[in-house]
């Protein structure tokens, strides 16, 4: 996994964030956990040349996934915010999926 794999994710989740924040509808909880997703993929681009890097990708993931749920329980939330928010969460999946902690 590369910087360039990680700052992929980050501007997806920004995107999603962009997306939230131009929703006049969505809701700010959805908005809360967008936001801790786009946090968590800046700490991932500052961690993951360290022996953390297994571990902020599963916290990035984890992140990915409650902005997906927020987002599909947000009645309110236009289509387009919600395709933003999955688009986001599937980078990391997508990223994750193909990532081979090394082994001690």
């Amino acid at each position: 996994m590369s910087v360039i794999e990680l700052k992929d994710v980050q501007a997806k989740a920004l995107a999603a964030l962009a997306a939230v924040d131009g929703d006049a509808a969505a809701s700010p909880v959805l908005r809360a956990v967008v936001q801790e997703f786009a946090n968590k993929a800046a700490k991932a681009i500052k961690l993951v040349d360290g022996d953390r890097a297994w571990e902020v990708v599963v916290e990035l993931e984890q992140a990915g996934d409650s902005a997906k749920a927020g987002a599909e329980a947000d009645p309110a939330a236009s289509g387009s915010t919600t395709a933003a928010v999955q688009a986001a969460h599937l980078a990391i999946c997508m990223l994750k999926a193909g990532f081979k902690p090394a082994v001690n």
